[in-house]
């Protein structure tokens, strides 16, 4: 690829050098730097891409993209942009020959909500004969191909990569989670969504290495809508004119005030034989009538999410009935079929901002009983402890304490910090640290309209112990234990 041809989108000045070049590859990770490469500086919180130059103009890179005066080297030329991670997004566009202009791209955003939103949208998608990628939190999937994920939104130069494998996979659309750090760091900059949804906001991720405050956390959330053609909105949200700030798209809102333009009305929670939903009706520029086997209130605002979103494609009605009836996410209020006399759930709430939510709206379906089984993770803030053991204590009518990934820390002394929240409510408790033999307690005393609920773990498939990640899944251990004591459960 010519040099040139890879900066014709970017904002730049030839800081030294000749632009009349071939080039090899694009990086911004100096191990992968061969001849002819093109290397990208991002200056990072840990570490500064630019203090690798010389080692990086040793491997044989032709070119470097800075964001700050540089000594420089004859032969080697030197691009300075003011912003290099959205230099690198610009890039990566260009280096994987535009694949968002090939696909119709939706971007959600929102404190919650976005993971099973993403799963709900290419179900439907994909029963109306629309072949969709997603990039999120558990997971990317081309195809037939899973791959597991490190962040919510990958890096600029790996989305850009992805998106080109799902156009050359014969993908007609892609959905992804874009979480605000994705937004401010420029990780989904170089292209402009077709639609950009925000399903809504709590503070969160405000902390020395994430966002300065609420108002900054809401500012790179509204970025979202300076960069997509058509808007989905919340507009139930007590922060919507915020997130609207700014907006150069076209406006869709959903949520139960009569201003939306689809209004949820008639809300009815669905409990029979072990198996939790919820149906309503869409009312104002729809009316269609909606049941989603995923329980609770907060799957009326998911589901929709994901009606308005393919109401932008034209889906029939029939095809988005049927696929929200039958979407699963994994992890995220996950229905166990173990017997239909009681309830059993995965969910990954793990901190008590989410266990608060999932208990609350399970104690709506009116259980028998509702028994939390959870632990905390090691070489985290004690606080999350105290809080989670309180929480559960409070809303739960047992709470099951065993161990989730203790890391570097002993079980039992995690076990020991929770059970001082759980002991500030009445709950009632047990301790079991081994988490198999928590689950199957849970499984074999068990009563008629019990939900259990296995909360931390989620999607995950590991518990992290000494440093080392040991395979379990949660699924996995409830199959072993209905083999063994199935005479005991069902």
């Amino acid at each position: 690829m010519k040099l040139t041809t890879l900066l014709e989108e970017l904002d730049y000045e030839l800081f030294a050098g000749e632009l009349d070049r071939e080039i090899s590859t694009l990086t911004y990770d100096s191990r992968k730097v061969e001849k002819d490469s093109v290397f990208v500086c991002i200056s990072g919180t840990v570490r500064d891409a630019h203090d690798f130059i010389p080692d990086v103009i040793e491997k044989g890179a032709c070119t470097i993209i800075i964001e700050k005066d540089v000594e420089t080297v004859p032969g080697v030329t030197y691009i300075k942009v003011k912003n290099s991670r959205q230099a690198l997004a610009i890039l990566s566009a260009a280096y994987f020959g535009h694949p968002a202009k090939e696909l119709k791209t939706i971007g959600i955003t929102g404190t919650k909500g976005k993971t099973t939103t993403t799963y709900m949208v290419k179900s439907i998608l994909e029963k109306a004969g629309i072949k969709t990628g997603l990039i999120g939190t558990i997971e990317s999937i081309v195809g037939e191909e899973r791959i597991p994920a490190v962040n919510t939104t990958p890096e600029s130069y790996r989305v850009q990569e992805l998106f080109r494998q799902m156009v050359d996979a014969g993908l007609d659309a892609v959905v992804m989670e874009v979480s605000s750090q994705a937004l401010m760091l420029h990780r989904v900059s170089g292209f402009t969504f077709d639609i950009g949804v925000f399903t809504n906001l709590e503070p969160d991720h405000i902390g020395e290495n994430e966002h300065k405050d609420f108002e900054d956390y809401m500012h790179c959330k509204s970025l979202l809508f300076q960069q997509c053609k058509v808007g989905i909105f919340n507009g139930d949200s007590e922060h919507i004119d915020g997130i609207l700030k700014g907006h150069t798209c076209d406006v869709v809102k959903y949520g139960y005030g009569k201003d939306n333009d689809l209004i949820a009305e008639n809300v009815e929670l669905l409990k029979e034989h072990g198996a939790l939903g919820v149906k309503y009706h869409i009312a104002g520029k729809e009316n269609m009538d909606v049941e989603v086997n995923v329980p609770g209130t907060f799957s009326v605002y998911n589901s929709l999410t994901a009606v308005a979103i393919c109401k932008q494609f034209d889906v029939a009605e029939d095809k988005i009935k049927a696929a929200l009836k039958d979407v699963h996410v994994k992890g995220r209020i996950e229905l166990v079929p173990v017997s239909k006399k009681f309830t059993v759930m995965i969910d990954y709430a793990h901190n008590a901002m989410a266990l608060d939510s999932l208990l609350t709206t399970l104690k709506a379906y009116e259980p028998g009983r509702l028994v939390c089984l959870f632990g905390c993770g090691g070489n985290r803030a004690k606080s999350r402890r105290y809080e989670m053991g309180e929480v559960s204590s409070k809303l739960a009518d047992l709470t099951v304490v065993t161990s989730d990934n203790p890391r570097n820390e002993e079980p039992m002394d995690i076990i020991n910090d929770i059970l001082i929240g759980v002991k500030k409510a009445d709950g009632e408790y047990v301790t079991i640290p081994d988490r198999k033999e928590a689950i199957r307690y849970c499984l074999v005393n068990a009563k008629e309209g019990d939900i259990v609920v296995l909360a931390g773990k989620g999607h995950e498939d590991y518990q992290e112990i000494k440093g080392v990640k040991h395979h379990m899944d949660e699924r996995e251990l409830i199959a072993e234990i209905i083999k063994e004591d199935g005479h005991d459960i069902i």
